[in-house]
């Protein structure tokens, strides 16, 4: 039995093939012995008070609301049931089975927003222009509205297909996200025009799907940008916040130290040209048959 094993009081998680996956702490497979009595605490009156849902709520899912937490149970079953309510307001469980955002190769023209592959840690790669913004056209084709019902649709495709189908191709268990953000040629004027749909998809990811984030680069940032900045900020927790690294227009080194040339876009800087363009292509393993301009699926 390994140091690790040892000092954890949960078991490793099942499937794992890559022999030097450590979890990181406060994870299935590397708590101490409080954290896991508060995993079992939360579970259990989740239980008795009718709240637990079978099908979503395993120990990955409720250790993400414990870390955002700091292992508080009331606070962190505040919270998760607060996302609860959340998901009966908004009718996620019919975003999941009906909604389609038919508009989507017009969308990608005006505000790409994309998975692409991985990174070298197996997370799937977001990435998002939003220097590209086009607001009068973007709203031209579609509403916020349905942008948020889309950034909801594709946050539980990220669980329930993304990050399963990561975690099988690297061999160890994929919790989290790599996003990049790319703000080449954004202006604050379009910036206030889209500022309501980028504060509430914030609150989103930080209220409703907490603990996905792993890495976050801001490229191209433009001289100015901590006027946007001090904008944002406010919006992000400080747990979040200290995921951010923000770059300059000298940004592809430090990406292709965290993605492999092939898996990034040659327009960032990689070598990855999909046949169609990445920002449509939906490449990566959660999607084994879609084939990429370079070959690699």
């Amino acid at each position: 039995m390994s140091t690790l094993e040892q000092a954890s009081a949960s078991p490793m998680p099942n499937g794992i093939t890559d022999p030097n996956f450590r979890p990181l702490p406060g994870r299935v497979g590397n708590l101490t012995v409080p954290q896991q009595h508060a995993l079992q605490t939360l579970k259990n009156q989740l239980h008795d008070e009718g709240h637990f849902v079978e099908e979503r709520m395993d120990d990955p899912m409720l250790l993400r609301y414990l870390r955002a937490r700091k292992f508080d149970v009331p606070k962190a079953k505040a919270m998760l049931l607060a996302a609860e309510q959340w998901r009966q307001d908004m009718k996620v469980d019919d975003i999941v089975q009906s909604f389609v955002f038919t508009e989507k190769e017009q969308v990608d023209q005006y505000y790409p927003q994309y998975y692409h592959k991985m990174d070298k840690d197996g997370r799937p790669v977001y990435i998002e222009r939003l220097g590209k913004l086009n607001v009068p056209a973007l709203y031209g084709i579609t509403t916020k509205e349905r942008l948020l019902q889309r950034l909801i649709l594709e946050y539980e495709r990220f669980l329930t297909d993304r990050l399963p189908a990561c975690s099988a191709a690297v061999g160890h268990p994929v919790e989290t996200v790599c996003t990049i953000l790319d703000l080449k040629g954004v202006s604050l004027s379009s910036f206030y025009q889209v500022r309501d749909y980028v504060n509430e998809a914030s609150k989103i990811g930080q209220d409703r799907y907490p603990e996905c984030m792993g890495k976050f680069y801001i490229i191209n940032a433009p001289w100015g940008f901590s006027t946007v900045w001090s904008l944002i900020k406010p919006w992000l927790d400080e747990v979040t916040v200290s995921k951010i690294e923000i770059l300059g227009s000298s940004y592809q080194q430090k990406l292709l130290q965290e993605i492999r040339a092939e898996d990034l876009p040659a327009d960032l800087g990689g070598k990855c040209r999909c046949a169609g363009g990445c920002s449509l292509s939906d490449a990566g393993p959660w999607n084994p048959n879609e084939k990429t301009g370079n070959g690699v699926a």
